[in-house]
């Protein structure tokens, strides 16, 4: 899962989508979790071996601008060959596209945005990708 994690509200957020997911058989990398003791190079190393490891990297983006790291592993997912799930819940505008910034609306297999049952459709999602 690659998300913002600075504030209790998107560590909160991060879990409960991660406790739903977990809840559903799937296994979840969560860098909060994983780095949680970890500085400077050890959390990109430890971030890149869980992306490395990924089937299908969900990258929550809301915001006025999506978390840069995020967007990095969105990048780096899509470079090689990792379908990334792009999730959008914030109604605010942003972006160039539909909410969206175009190189991760472009780039994402899937993109979920501004529904009240965003967590039924990443599970959709997940077991549309895996089929």
């Amino acid at each position: 899962m690659a998300a913002p994690l600075f504030t209790k509200g998107e560590r909160d957020f991060n879990l409960s989508v991660s406790e739903y997911l977990t809840a559903n058989g799937y296994r979840v990398f969560l860098p909060q979790q994983e780095c949680e003791n970890a500085e400077g190079e050890d959390i990109y190393k430890t971030c890149l071996d869980g992306l490395r490891s990924a089937a299908i990297v969900i990258a929550i983006v809301d915001g006025a601008d999506a978390d840069s790291g995020t967007c990095w592993e969105c990048g780096y997912a899509v470079s090689q060959g990792i379908p990334v799930i792009a999730v959008r819940t914030d109604f605010r505008g942003s972006g160039d596209t539909k909410g969206f910034n175009a190189m991760i609306y472009y780039s994402a297999a899937k993109v979920i945005d501004g529904s009240d049952r965003f967590l039924e459709e990443i599970l959709s999602a997940l077991q549309g990708l895996a089929a």
